[in-house]
This record gives C-alpha cells, sequence and structure tokens, in this order.
C-alpha cells in the first residue's frame, strides 16, 4: 500500500502525521547557509550595487563553530499524507532556524525543546514539535573542513589582530536597520566562549578555544521533529525526549525505535472531543485530553509560562494591542519562549482569530518580512547581551515590543485601555494565585527547556532494569493475577495483623512487599497513581482553562447582545458573498451607543478590526451552512449566561462581572485525566529486516523506511473519517448552486487571507519582490476602503443634521477612523524605507523635505517659496489671505511643546492637514520632490509606484468633500493665534466711532477674555472689484477655544460719535485657518434702536469659497446653523416687511427649536457641541419664541419710539408689583403669585445688571434663564391672563389664544428633563 493511500483516509485522525530528523548530511559535507546568501543579496540590493555580482564568499569575521551552516530534512516518515504535504524547506526551517550548530567538548550541550507552526494557504494550521541535541561527528571529512576553516579563520583573524577594535566598531555602526537586526541574530555563544573575553567573536582564535581535530571532539545538532494536527504540546515533548534517552542510553530500549515510531505515526489515533487518551512512549505512558464539543478549544501551550515571564499586567496590555491589530514583535533568545507566549496571546482571543501574518519564529531569512507594511504577530530570537536599543526596527510607530526575557514591554502610542482592566487583572491575579503563582512575574532564569543532562540519564537507566520494562510496571500495569493478590491480602484484616506481628520480630513476607513496593513506586509521588510530570501536567492543564475562561467571560459580557446588531439582509449565501464588499453587516452606531461610557474607546477601535468583521462574517453565513466550532462554543455560552442571568438589552452597566464557570471547566479536565477513556495499542515489533539500523548509544540509528512508508489497513478506527465523510455527503441536500458557493467562498477567503503568511519554501528574490507587490496593492485596497468608509459615514452624519435619517456616526467612531488612517500612513511611509531614522517614517520624510527647502531658502535669500503654495485660502473682507504651506504647517506643529515624539508630531501634522483640507496637496508636494524619494526609498516601495501613489492621492483627495474638525478638538490645551475683524456697515460716518470698543470670543472650550480695541484704528482694503472696505481687526493668543460660538461686541459710549452700526465680526484661526462669521446687522448706542451698547452674536462657520486644486471648496452645510443664510433679524425690521409668519410657521418654528435641544442631550456628552446656538441661533429657541411673541403686536407707534416685547415684560412686572401692593392679588390662585414672585425677581434682576445688552438681548437673557431654571411654562399663563395684554396685543393674537398657550406650555415643560447650561458670556453679572 503506497504511503499516499495509506495517508488518505487516516491522517485527518492521527495523532501525528510526520516524523522528521533533520541535521547534516555527510554525503554534502559543510555547506554554508544558503539563507546568508540570500541575505548577502538582499543587502546588496538595498545598498544599490548590483546583487547578482556579490560572491558567496566565506565569513572570516566569525569562528567556524559561531557560523551557521546549512542542515537539510535527512528522513521524514510518511513521504506524503494527501491531506497536509510534507513542505520539506518550511519544516527545515523551522525546525533549525539558525542552521546547523557545532560545538566542542567544552561547550554546553544541553538538549533543547522547541515547537512551530505552518499555516497554509488556506488558512488551516500544523504543529511542529522539536527535540535538538548534539550528536558526535564521526565523519573525517567533515572534522577536516572544519579544520580547514579554523585554520583560515586564525590567519585572518590574526593578520587583522592590531586594528580589532576599529574594524568591530566600525562594523556595529552600521544605521541599517537590517544590518543591525544580523548583529543581533547572530548564533547565540556558548558560556565558555562568551566568558573567556570581552573581544566576543574573536576571542576563540586568541585564547587556544578553537578546533583541533586531533585535541577536540566535535559535536553538531540534531534535530527530531513530531508534526501533528493539533497542537498537544506536553504529549509530543514526552515522546520526544523519551526517544531522545533511548538514543543516548547504555542499554538498547525494549524495542526497535521503528516500533515507537509507528506506533504514533499509524496506531496512535486522535483522542475524540471529550476524551482522554493513553499511549505508550519508549519508557513510560503518555496522556493527553480533549476539550468537548461545548468546551473552550484545545490549547496545550503553559499560559502559567507566559504570565511568569511577562506578569498579568504587560501580558493584558500585549493582550489589548493584539486585539486592536497592531504590529506585535515578541524578543527572547528562546525558541519556545517565542512560542510559549505568541500561542498563549492567540489563544486567549477566543471566539476571535489572528488574521494577519503570524510568524512566532522568524527565520533569519525572512528579517525582510519585518519591513510588512501590515499587522503581524512574529518572534525574533535575541543574542545573549544583545542591547534593545542598537536593534533598528524597519517601523515603531505603531509597534509593541515585546522584550520576554527582560520582563518589559514598550507600548503604541495613543492606545485604549481594556475596559475595567483593573478589576480584570485583578481577577486573573486571584487565579495566578490560588495555583501559588505569582501576578508579577518575573521569572527570567534562562533555564533550557530540557534539562537531560547525560550523567543524571545514566544512574536513572542503570536502576531500571530490562526485566522492568517488559513487565511494563513503568507503564502503570502491574501483571493482573499480582494485582488481585494484592488487593485480597491488603483488604484482610487478619493478615494485616500477622503483617504488623512479623514485623514487630523482624520477620519478612518478601512476595507481599515486592507486591506494595510495586504499588508504592508508583503512587508514592503522584495521586491516584500518576507520576510528579503527569501531576504537573494536570495541574498545568486547570490553570490553563481557568486563565481562558476569565478572558471568554470579558468576551461574553461585552458582546451579550452582538447578534442584535447584525444586519443580516442576503436571501441567499452566493449573493452575499457576491456583494460583500459593498454591505454594511453590522450596526456599529447603535451597537456602540448601547455600550457603557468607559466601555467605548476600546470597542470603537476593536469592532473595525478584521478579526471582527471576520467573526461577524462567520456568523451571517451560519445562516446557511454549519457553525464555526468557536461561534458555536460562544453562542452557546452566551445562550448560558442568559438562562442564569437575564440582561435587558438597555441595560448599560460597566460594573465587572466576574467568570463563572472556573470550578466546572476545570473538573471536566480533571475528569478526563483521572479516568482515560481510550488506550492505544502498545508499540510492537514490525516485520523488519535483520541486521539493520544496529543500536549505537549516543547516536540515532538509520530507520527502516520500507517499514514506516505506510501503515496498517486493518485499523478499527483508520475509516472513521472516510465514513464520516459518506455519511455528511448523504445528508447532503443536492443543491445545483452549492459548488458555485464553494467557489465564491474560496475567492472570498482566499482575498482576505491575500498578505496573511510569508511563504516558507520559496525564498528567491523574484518570490520577495512579489510580495512587497502584494502589500503594494493591499496597501493601495486599505487607501481606498477606509477613504471610502470616512466620506460615507461622515456625510451620513452630515444629511442627519439637514434632517435626513438617522446618524451613523459618533465622534468616537469618526476619531477612530482618522486614527486609523494616520495609522495607514505611517506604514505607507514605512514600506520599503532605505535607512530607518527616528520611529515615525512620515515625520522623518517631513524633517528631511524642511531641512531641504531651507537650504534652497538660504541660498536664494528669499522666503520659502518652494514650499508654500502658489494659492492661498481665500478670505472674507478683511481678513488678509492666509498662505498654504507645508512647511509652515509643520512649523506650527513644532511649535507645540505638548508633543512630545515623533509619532505625536506626525499624526498631528496629518490632522492638522485633514482639517484644512491639505492633506492629499501636502503629501503630493512632499513626494514631488523625486531625488529626495529615491534616496530615501528602494526600488519595491510603495511611494515609488507612480500609478498606485497617484491613485492613493486621489484617494485621499476625496476627503476634501467633507469638513473635520480632527485638529481643533484633539489638541485642547495649545495655544493659538486668533485674528478678529470688526466690519461697520459701509456708509462711513456709521463706521467711525469715538468709543472705546471691546470683544470677548467664546468657543466650546472657553473664552478669550475681554479684549479691548484700540479707537479709531479703522483699516482699508479693496476687495476683488477695487471697491472699499474699512475695518477694525485685533489679532490675540489664546489656549484653543474649540469652535467657536458666540462673540460679545460691545462699547463704552463716550464722545461725540458713540453711535455705531455693525455688520458683522470675522474670527480666524490662524494655525487651521477656520473662520467663523458673527452676523450683527444692529446699531451699538443709547437711543438708537433698542439702546443696546453690547451684543452677544451667533457664529457660523464660513467655507472657503475657493475651488483650485480638485475639490478643496467642495463641502457640507456649516455644523452650527441650519442651511439657511438670512441674518438674524430683529423685532423692529420684522414688522416693516411684507411677508409676516403664520401662525402654523410660528407654532412649527417652537417644536423644532424644541426637538433640536432634546437632540442635543441624546448625543453622547462629548458629541454634543454648542447648546448657545440651539438656544440664541438662528432657529433657536430665543428665535422662536421672539415670533410668537411677536405675533399680533402693536409695536409701531406714530411719531412715538417703537416698542419692544421687553416693554411689554416691564408693564407686566409693573402692574403685578402694584396691584400686589393694592392688595388686588390677594383673592388670586397660590401659583399665580409664586410665579409672578419669580418673573418680577427675574426681570428686575435683568435691569438692575451693569451690563447694557439692550432690549432685545434683556429678552433673549430671560427666555434661557427661563429655559435653564425651568420656568417658561409658569410664566406664560401670568402674561396670558395679565390686563396689560389687552392693550399692547392685538384680538387675535397667540398669546391670548388659550389653547395655543396651553399647547405652548406642554411643548415647554418636555424640556424639563434635560440640564440646561448657560455659556457665561450670557449670563454675566445677573444676580438672581
Amino acid at each position: 500500500m503506497s504511503a499516499n493511500m495509506s495517508g488518505s483516509g487516516s491522517a485527518p485522525c492521527r495523532f501525528a502525521h510526520y516524523f522528521v530528523i533533520c541535521g547534516i548530511d555527510n554525503e554534502t559535507g559543510l555547506e554554508p547557509d544558503a539563507l546568508a546568501a540570500l541575505y548577502l543579496w538582499l543587502e546588496a540590493d538595498r545598498q544599490g550595487r548590483d546583487p547578482e555580482a556579490v560572491a558567496a564568499g566565506e565569513n572570516f569575521d566569525q569562528s567556524p563553530l559561531k557560523r551557521t551552516f546549512k542542515s537539510k530534512v535527512l528522513a521524514h516518515y510518511p513521504k506524503n499524507i494527501e491531506c497536509s504535504p510534507f513542505d520539506q524547506d518550511a519544516v527545515n526551517m523551522l525546525c533549525m532556524p539558525k542552521g546547523l550548530s557545532f560545538r566542542t567538548q567544552r561547550d554546553s550541550r544541553t538538549p533543547q525543546f522547541h515547537s512551530f507552526l505552518i499555516t497554509r494557504e488556506d488558512g488551516s494550521r500544523t504543529y511542529g514539535f522539536v527535540h535538538t541535541y548534539y550528536e558526535e561527528v564521526t565523519s573525517p571529512q567533515i572534522c577536516s573542513a572544519m579544520q580547514t576553516l579554523h585554520q583560515m579563520y586564525q590567519a585572518e583573524h590574526n593578520a587583522s589582530a592590531h586594528n580589532c577594535p576599529s574594524s568591530s566598531s566600525s562594523s556595529s555602526s552600521s544605521s541599517s536597520s537590517m544590518d543591525s537586526l544580523a548583529s543581533s541574530l547572530d548564533e547565540v555563544e556558548s558560556p565558555s566562549s562568551t566568558s573567556s573575553s570581552q573581544g566576543g567573536r574573536r576571542s576563540s582564535g586568541c585564547s587556544g578555544e578553537g578546533y583541533d581535530s586531533v585535541r577536540d571532539t566535535l559535536y553538531v545538532s540534531k534535530a527530531m521533529c513530531l508534526i501533528t494536527p493539533m497542537p498537544f504540546m506536553h504529549a509530543c515533548k514526552r515522546f520526544l525526549s523519551q526517544v531522545h534517552r533511548a538514543v543516548i542510553s547504555h542499554q538498547p530500549p525494549p524495542l526497535p525505535l521503528e516500533s515507537y515510531i509507528y506506533n504514533i505515526l499509524y496506531e496512535v489515533p486522535l483522542p475524540p472531543p471529550g476524551r482522554s487518551l493513553k499511549f505508550h512512549g519508549v519508557y513510560e505512558p503518555v496522556l493527553c485530553q480533549r476539550p468537548g464539543v461545548g468546551e473552550l478549544p484545545l490549547a496545550d501551550f503553559p499560559l502559567s509560562e507566559a504570565f511568569q515571564l511577562l506578569g498579568v499586567e504587560n501580558l493584558v496590555q500585549i493582550f489589548t494591542c493584539v486585539l486592536l491589530e497592531m504590529q506585535i514583535l515578541l524578543y527572547s533568545q528562546d525558541y519556545q519562549r517565542l512560542m510559549v507566549v505568541a500561542e498563549g496571546i492567540t489563544t486567549l482571543l477566543f471566539p476571535f482569530q489572528w488574521q494577519h501574518v503570524y510568524v512566532p519564529i522568524l527565520p533569519a531569512s525572512l528579517l525582510h518580512f519585518l519591513d510588512a507594511p501590515v499587522p503581524y504577530l512574529m518572534g525574533l530570537q535575541s543574542k545573549e547581551g544583545t542591547d534593545r536599543s542598537k536593534l533598528e526596527l524597519p517601523q515603531e510607530a505603531n509597534l509593541c515590543f515585546v522584550d520576554i526575557d527582560n520582563h518589559c514591554i514598550e507600548l503604541p502610542e495613543e492606545f485604549p485601555q481594556f475596559p475595567n482592566k483593573t478589576e480584570f487583572i485583578q481577577e486573573l491575579s486571584e487565579v495566578l494565585l490560588s495555583f501559588g503563582l505569582s501576578p508579577e512575574g518575573g521569572n527570567t532564569s534562562s533555564e533550557p527547556a530540557v534539562s537531560l543532562q547525560t550523567s543524571t540519564l545514566e544512574k536513572e537507566l542503570k536502576s531500571t532494569s530490562l526485566s522492568e520494562l517488559v513487565d511494563d510496571r513503568r507503564n502503570g500495569n502491574l501483571g493482573g493475577e499480582a494485582l488481585d493478590v494484592l488487593e485480597l491480602l491488603q483488604g484482610n484484616p487478619t493478615l494485616e495483623r500477622l503483617q504488623a506481628l512479623a514485623k514487630r520480630t523482624g520477620v519478612k513476607v518478601a512476595r507481599l512487599e515486592a507486591l506494595a513496593a510495586g504499588r508504592k513506586a508508583l503512587g508514592e509521588e503522584g495521586v491516584g497513581g500518576r507520576s510528579p510530570a503527569e501531576e504537573e501536567e494536570l495541574r498545568n492543564a486547570k490553570l490553563n482553562v481557568q486563565l481562558r475562561e476569565v478572558f471568554a467571560a470579558r468576551f461574553a459580557t461585552m458582546f451579550a447582545d452582538y447578534e442584535s446588531f447584525v444586519i443580516q439582509n442576503s436571501p441567499d449565501l452566493e449573493s452575499w458573498l457576491t456583494n460583500r464588499e459593498q454591505m454594511h453587516n453590522f450596526d456599529k452606531a447603535s451597537f456602540l451607543s448601547d455600550q457603557p461610557e468607559p466601555y467605548l474607546p476600546f470597542l470603537s477601535h476593536f469592532i473595525e478590526t478584521q478579526m471582527f468583521a471576520t467573526f461577524i462574517d462567520n456568523k451571517i453565513m451560519s445562516q446557511w451552512e454549519e457553525k464555526e466550532p468557536l461561534l458555536r462554543v460562544f453562542d452557546g455560552r452566551i445562550e448560558k449566561a442568559r438562562l442564569y442571568n437575564v440582561r435587558a438589552p438597555s441595560l448599560r452597566s460597566s460594573v465587572y462581572q466576574k467568570c463563572t464557570f472556573l470550578k466546572e471547566s476545570a473538573q471536566a479536565i480533571e475528569q478526563r485525566l483521572r479516568k482515560i477513556d481510550h488506550t492505544a495499542i502498545h508499540p510492537h515489533l514490525l516485520d523488519m529486516k535483520i541486521g539493520q539500523g544496529k543500536y549505537q548509544q549516543g547516536f540515532f540509528p538509520k530507520l527502516q523506511a520500507d517499514v514506516l512508508a505506510s501503515g496498517p489497513t486493518n485499523n478499527k478506527w483508520s475509516n472513521r473519517t472516510c465514513s464520516t465523510q459518506r455519511r455528511v455527503d448523504r445528508h447532503r441536500p443536492q443543491n445545483d448552486h452549492l459548488v458555485l458557493d464553494n467557489e465564491l467562498k474560496e475567492k472570498y477567503m482566499q482575498e482576505n487571507r491575500n498578505l496573511r503568511q510569508p511563504k516558507l519554501s520559496d525564498l528567491s528574490p523574484a518570490v520577495i519582490a512579489q510580495t512587497n507587490w502584494k502589500f503594494v496593492e493591499g496597501l493601495l485596497k486599505e487607501c481606498k476602503m477606509k477613504t471610502k468608509r470616512m466620506l460615507v459615514e461622515k456625510m451620513g452624519r452630515e444629511a442627519v443634521e439637514l434632517g435626513h435619517g438617522e446618524a451613523n456616526i459618533t465622534g468616537l467612531e469618526e476619531n477612530t477612523l482618522i486614527a486609523s488612517l494616520c495609522d495607514l500612513l505611517e506604514r505607507i511611509w514605512s514600506h520599503g524605507l532605505q535607512v530607518k531614522q527616528g520611529k515615525s517614517a512620515l515625520w522623518s520624510h517631513l524633517l528631511h523635505y524642511q531641512a531641504r527647502e531651507e537650504k534652497n531658502e538660504q541660498l536664494s535669500e528669499s522666503p520659502v517659496s518652494n514650499g508654500q503654495e502658489k494659492r492661498k485660502i481665500e478670505s472674507s473682507v478683511g481678513l488678509s489671505a492666509l498662505p498654504v504651506s507645508l512647511i509652515q504647517d509643520m512649523r506650527h506643529i513644532q511649535n507645540m511643546g505638548e508633543i512630545k515624539t515623533d509619532v505625536g508630531r506626525a499624526r498631528a501634522w496629518i490632522r492638522l492637514s485633514l482639517e484644512k483640507k491639505l492633506l492629499s496637496q501636502h503629501l503630493k508636494q512632499l513626494l514631488s520632490n523625486q531625488a529626495l524619494t529615491k534616496k530615501l526609498y528602494k526600488r519595491y516601495a510603495f511611494l515609488r509606484c507612480e500609478e498606485e501613489k497617484e491613485q492613493f492621492l486621489f484617494h485621499l483627495l476625496s476627503l476634501n468633500a467633507v469638513d473635520y474638525f480632527c485638529f481643533t478638538s484633539v489638541f485642547t490645551t495649545i495655544m493659538i493665534p486668533y485674528r478678529a475683524v470688526i466690519i461697520p456697515i459701509k456708509k462711513l460716518s456709521n463706521a467711525m466711532t469715538t468709543s472705546n470698543p471691546w470683544l470677548c470670543v467664546s468657543g466650546e472650550l472657553g473664552d478669550s477674555g475681554i479684549l479691548q480695541i484700540t479707537k479709531n484704528v479703522l483699516e482699508m482694503t479693496f476687495d476683488s472689484a477695487f471697491r472699499p472696505h474699512t475695518h477694525i481687526s485685533i489679532t490675540f493668543k489664546r489656549q484653543n477655544l474649540g469652535k467657536l460660538t458666540t462673540v460679545q461686541l460691545g462699547h463704552d459710549n463716550s464722545g461725540l460719535l458713540a453711535k455705531w452700526l455693525v455688520d458683522c465680526v470675522m474670527v480666524r484661526n490662524e494655525i487651521t485657518g477656520h473662520t467663523y462669521k458673527f452676523p450683527c446687522g444692529r446699531w451699538l448706542g443709547k437711543g438708537v434702536d433698542d439702546g443696546s451698547l453690547e451684543r452677544v452674536l451667533i457664529g457660523e462657520f464660513v467655507v472657503p469659497s475657493s475651488d483650485d486644486d480638485g475639490g478643496r471648496g467642495s463641502r457640507t452645510p456649516p455644523l452650527q446653523r441650519s442651511p439657511s443664510q438670512i441674518r438674524r433679524i430683529s423685532i423692529t425690521s420684522l414688522t416693516g416687511r411684507g411677508s409676516k409668519p403664520t401662525t402654523v410657521q410660528i407654532q412649527e418654528s417652537i417644536g423644532e427649536a424644541v426637538n433640536n435641544i432634546i437632540k442635543h442631550f441624546h448625543k453622547p456628552e462629548k458629541e454634543r457641541g454648542s447648546l448657545t446656538v440651539l438656544l440664541c441661533g438662528e432657529g433657536g429657541l430665543v428665535w422662536a419664541l421672539e415670533q410668537f411673541f411677536h405675533h399680533g403686536f402693536r409695536s409701531a407707534r406714530i411719531f412715538q419710539k417703537n416698542v419692544f416685547v421687553w416693554d411689554f415684560f416691564e408693564r407686566t412686572v409693573a402692574f403685578v408689583e402694584n396691584a400686589d401692593q393694592i392688595g388686588d392679588l390677594q383673592e388670586t390662585p397660590e401659583p399665580l403669585s409664586l410665579n409672578s414672585e419669580s418673573f418680577c425677581r427675574y426681570v428686575n434682576a435683568i435691569n438692575s445688571m451693569p451690563r447694557n445688552i439692550g432690549k432685545d438681548g434683556k429678552f433673549q437673557l430671560l427666555v434661557c434663564l427661563g429655559a435653564r431654571d425651568r420656568l417658561l411654562p409658569q410664566w406664560l399663563p401670568l402674561l396670558a391672563e395679565c390686563s396689560i395684554i389687552t392693550r399692547m396685543y392685538e384680538e387675535n393674537a397667540l398669546l391670548r389664544d388659550k389653547l395655543t398657550v396651553s399647547s405652548l406650555i406642554a411643548v415647554l415643560e418636555t424640556l424639563h428633563d434635560f440640564p440646561i447650561t448657560l455659556e457665561s458670556s450670557l449670563t454675566k453679572s445677573v444676580e438672581l
């Protein structure tokens, strides 16, 4: 039976797929590592030399014992399995990531254990478990080659000994990121050679500790590996260590090694879900167990080790970085530590799965993969004593660097914390303490993973006679008859008394004692007949599952109601897969609005990740096909939690809930390991040729390949998979479109996995170029998706502000999308860097550009003309145009002392450029300096791919269609220069004033304070038609005021020309260029208009009208006002108009104003914006009530001054106070007298304040105070029923209609549920 056939049916059910031996090939001899040659090729390419012309050459800088040589797969059994093809290059590379290493008898030769995994193109994984040990070199050719290499090295070393220090220092001072990586990845030096001298590399030649073939014994590394479909780490480790014991033992193993290898390859099945299995190694039984269908999936890597290496807090921080799909680089001398931490963290992600590049052990040949501009989780082996500061990585802006051996981590900037982090760490600490482990960790001793010294092994094996092994007592079995006798004797009280008597008299019952000793030997150290190693394994398994349950419980709590927000709108799988890119699968905004406030910073980032998107995709696909296993378990958890604790979907609580499954899950594991469900067939003699593979101590024998090539045909479980598959096929409905669905699904999955995994088997320059091209395509696609999402979401939100539909983006989400764009730009700028400088590649490029431009400026002795665009931001009347300059925007950022790092500066610059709608233009200008780009970037870099670069800039240009305030809203503490311009009405006589004007600008974050303006400093400017305009301007610097809301404008009424007619006030932020217009159109002065000396003006955002450069001028309506641009009208001017608002229009405007205020309070607190605009702006509450009070008002008098609504209020107060004195109000109901008391108090307080805000200003203030203190509905009946009303209002006035007044009261009472707060600019000086 062929190997392929033997593998096809049974392989998926087999415990192990392959047994592999890697080491030195005596026939080909010593070969320099081909991967080192590849590295030289890459370096030559980086430095611009011809890579093909680089000769391989010898590396005389290192002793031959420290160099790496090519390892080979010497044998693997079976040859191939259909369901899991053998990838020889990948297995060889991962079994021996550094190639072969040599030792002499003086060096430490402790065996090492490590694991690895291979991720295939379909996303499936196979695991490798490797036991590496040193075997004596017997080949004279290899010994002589090593001797020759050593003599050449010594000759070279002696020739250059006098300049040794200078050459070594020069070799380490390279600024290349890959150079320093390579130096840090030199072979880990053995203790004997590292301690010999500080000379490091060169010491062995000088001290006589090199290699002499006559005097020294040469050893070379050899690796035994098991490749399995599931990560049974402990079982594989114990099996391989027993095989190694058999190889180095003085006595041959009980059976040939072929028997044990055949047994594990063909006769040991995978344990079924929820069951345990015992199989037999060379000397001892090996136990393993597999979780049940409803339990957390198998994870055998010891989490206790990961927590002890890093500590709970560090591990939770790394876990958060992984969840947010940042770049994570693990760094350790020990391969197994890299694997334990990587596998531990990815295991804790349940129910989510890491979707990006995952290489827990990065071979030296794949160092260029650290240049990948995608999220990754990789492990890098460090050289003993390497200083982290010398390790230059290609990109660090979004990198989480984990130094495992030194117990420390470096986190990215702007990093949200995991929800309930403190309580979460506390719960994890309690679990660790219950197992006697410290939550701080700190176990950083670099003990070897396998501490098997030959001497101790020999002692153990001498005491173990062959007869015991044949009797199989060490496998936990006593002879059946003897066991029965022992149990019978032990249970008999008479015999126990006889035994005690015999002990006292010194007589021995030999047979009984021998039996009892046999039982005691099995059970004295362990519990229930288990060895200490098995007890330790059980303890680790229980700790593993309890820690994982705590993590799983957090997700079950956070996503308990996730199904309610999944959008399922496709009739079948085919249409869903076809339209996947255009669809929204998850209602993110509604989900976030349902979460507790403290969770939002983390969750808003997390729901944007690929792992969350894949999780939701799997949920949707489960309508049409079987649920993905992790999803099935997670949904089961949520159902169970609902039964115990019914959680209403509207309940938003951030109270921490502890995990309740800890004991239950640990008991399930303990029960499986205490009661073994299955025992595999014992190893047995095979039909082998006699005389081959003779046992020789210390040397792995040559195995008989034909015996191991195929397995038995009559296993009871070998056809299990085939029959199951047939059953599934039989029950599956024969749909015509099934094949099409599968093809579509495979295509969709393949696209998702496009950049997930580097190909380990083929590392030719062509393949590396192809990989880089995939990165370029991937970055462009990501840019397209991100800009489209930002545009669609933002436009959707602004459509809502115009009254269309519901909002589907929050400020938090917007901030998340912008942070994600910053991350993408950093990854694009770090792709294909020649030489890394600083942590931010983008800022580094900008600094290079700035230096060149400033140098050009000095040479030409003129302003930075190249750094400045020809176009200027077009300004309004009175504001000189603001020059648009990339260099100037950089200087603004450089002057911000609050930002301490390059990464922070780059992000601030991106936000500023985006807010100014100049991001695409600035980056286009930056990249227009092609000489600089060529100097900084390699040929394959994204920024040197012309077509892709143009498309990328075009996608960024589309963001100019919407308004962002992402700089202003984030950097709230910086000092910003502002320029304010007061523009009088054009007649010169009204433009002049002899009084002393002042100004106070208020924004969402604060106000400027009173700014005195020098009087009569009129400036004159000319517009494009050469018409003259006069204005007064003032420049001031204040801490960021945020979006501007109001301006208070006034004067002291001094001098002859005190009356002043002001058109508007313009205020501009001199950094962002944002301009606000505050319309006035009223007089300031006594005896004119309403007699006001001070007015509060409400702002509107002015969008630049310039539309140069493709779309800067494209815009959305202003954020702070309704689309109408009509200036706010005074009551007096309203009467003069022909068209008065109808009663219906007035009632609608009041309803809309109240609705807008209610909507304001239903937004998250940080996103509400200014309430002043909703109260006092156009369409606001004051404006609507003005119309109401004006309806039917007899304001115009012939030959008299105009009468204002405030006059009506004052007369009402006078009437009430007068009537109260006479006693007319004694009969009035109690509530009305209380209402009249508060109304009089408020009106009198406003009248008596020192500010002169005019009658309309007083009306505005009274409405605002009444809304704040919930008094407006109480004052309306008083005004409606006062007898003054008949004199001042027509019969048909709304205020005299009882029905209308009562409905208005009901509308205003809806505001009582909300805490209205007023800006100090409105309430200043009022004493109530």
